[in-house]
Order: structure tokens, then sequence, then C-alpha cells
């Protein structure tokens, strides 16, 4: 499966996180430790928000592997984010174009996943069913995570999200939802729902499997006051409040009493102000 990266805090060099640690998003492209699918070599992509344009994030997505891309090593030297997304990908539904690399944009929300919907191309015609035209004719690849995240958008149209339960609320609907969609259709097998959403100010993560006897796919963060790029750390103090939380597929750096392990199947939160909530997803099916 694929790997992910997302980071928010005060502003850094997106290098400082997907190209210089120990065990770099870059890395992870080539040879990931701590899945079963090494090799992640189907294209790649960084989404990242700059407020001062616009609330609408950036991205850069390629179809070549991250390892390779001289393009992606320069400009990550470069662009500094206070909230950013990466991720490199290991294809297993949808074929390999920039329409299908993560993270996906719509307006001021992005969104990517590590993980797949379970028979997905047995159920895509019932998402597309779900959605109004406006989000159908914005869907572009195959991807099961473009399809959900066209879902989540629908589910949140005309809401107010401002509050992080309603969004939290969202995540749970869509997932009880394509949940029932695989058991209308006698299709039934594990989903995995490692799953990173923002709006630029706040950061939701899932680590989730529909099959509780599995193991989620891995999925770490580290939470500190600010970000010590000279040993690739984030650097936790004992008073000061949150300044950066990073979360990741695999832990960047050997700081191994630094990392915590999302629990399996919780939901991350991190508000604007960067404090941290961890909080149970229910039973869905």
């Amino acid at each position: 499966m694929c790997r992910l990266v997302a980071y928010t805090g005060d502003e850094i060099l997106l290098a400082n996180v997907l190209v210089k640690p120990d065990d770099s998003l870059v890395k992870q492209s080539l040879l990931a430790k701590e899945t079963t699918t090494p090799t992640n070599g189907d294209g790649f992509g960084v989404g990242w928000y700059v407020p001062k344009i616009s609330e609408h994030p950036a991205a850069f997505l390629s179809v070549f592997p991250a390892w390779s891309d001289e393009n992606l090593l320069h400009l990550t030297k470069k662009i500094e984010s206070g909230l950013f997304f990466a991720h490199v990908r290991a294809a297993s539904i949808g074929g390999v174009n920039t329409y299908n690399c993560h993270p996906f944009i719509y307006k001021n929300w992005m969104f990517m996943h590590n993980g797949q919907i379970h028979n997905f191309l047995a159920i895509k015609r019932a998402i597309i069913q779900l959605v109004d035209d406006d989000i159908y004719h914005w869907i572009r690849g195959g991807t099961d995570t473009e399809h959900f995240f066209a879902l989540l958008l629908q589910l949140g149209k005309n809401k107010d999200l401002s509050k992080s339960s309603a969004v939290v609320e969202l995540l749970f609907t869509a997932l009880t939802i394509v949940a029932d969609l695989i058991k209308q259709a006698g299709i039934a097998g594990p989903s995995y729902y490692n799953m990173c959403l923002s709006d630029g100010k706040r950061l939701f993560a899932t680590r989730y499997c529909t099959d509780k006897t599995i193991e989620p796919e891995s999925l770490h963060y580290l939470d500190g006051t600010y970000y010590w790029s000279k040993e690739d750390r984030l650097a936790q103090g004992n008073k000061t409040p949150h300044r950066s939380v990073l979360i990741s597929s695999e832990q960047l750096t050997d700081f191994n009493d630094e990392w915590q392990t999302v629990p399996a199947n919780h939901l991350l939160i991190v508000e604007a102000d960067y404090s941290i909530q961890i909080q149970a997803i229910p039973p869905l099916e």
C-alpha cells in the first residue's frame, strides 16, 4: 500500500520532512519498512497551503517515482508551508497517471489515503449516484480515494463544518455508507482507511480497518513545540503549548521514544491551535 506524511505547525521547508529524515518519504518510495509493499513508485504528490496567497492549497503531482524526481528534490528545498500533505503511491485501483495521484483538492479541502476500499469497482457506480453533478464532474481519476472524497464533499454540502465534531461525523457517515454499499453488493472483505483530511486549519487522520481482527496499516505521529531541522526531529518543551504535529505512515527518524502510534481504529484530530484529540472509530458495519 501507499505511504503518506502530513504536517501542521510553524512554517518549515518541505524538504525537512520529505527528504532529510533518516526514513524520509522519498526513501520510503523505494524501500518502505513498515508495510508489505516496500516499493511505492507509481507516482507521488505534494499539497501545501499558503494562506497569505490563497485558502486553496497548491499541489505538485507526478507519475515518476519520488526517489528519481529531481524537480521534487529542488522544489522541496525552496517551499515553506505550515500545513502540507505528501504521498507516494503503490497503485492498486486506477492507472498510473496524475489524475490518480494524491492528495486530492477541492476548494480549501485536501485529502489523501493509504489503503483500499474492498472490491471498489463493484460499488463505484453506486457512490457516483450519490453525488450531485458538480461533484461528479469534478472527479477526474479512477481511484477509490477520489470517489470517497467526492462522497465526503457531497455529505458536507451546505453544512456548518466549523466544529471538528461535524467533520468527524461526516467521516463516520461516509465510512458507514461505503460499508453498507459493500454489504448490499455481497462482497464482504476488509477495507483499509488510513486517511488525512484538512481544511487548511485543522487536520484529521484515521487509522482504520473494517475487519477488527486485522491490524490496520501503520500510522505514527510526533507533537512538539518546534521543528529542529538540524536533527530532523520535533522537540517537545515541558511547558510550551504544541506548535507542530507530524503524522506519518512510518517513523521518519530513529528517535523512537518521541514517536507515538495512532491506536488501531482511531481518529486523530489536530485543531487549529495544534491541540490533539484521539477518539475511537465506532463499529460502522
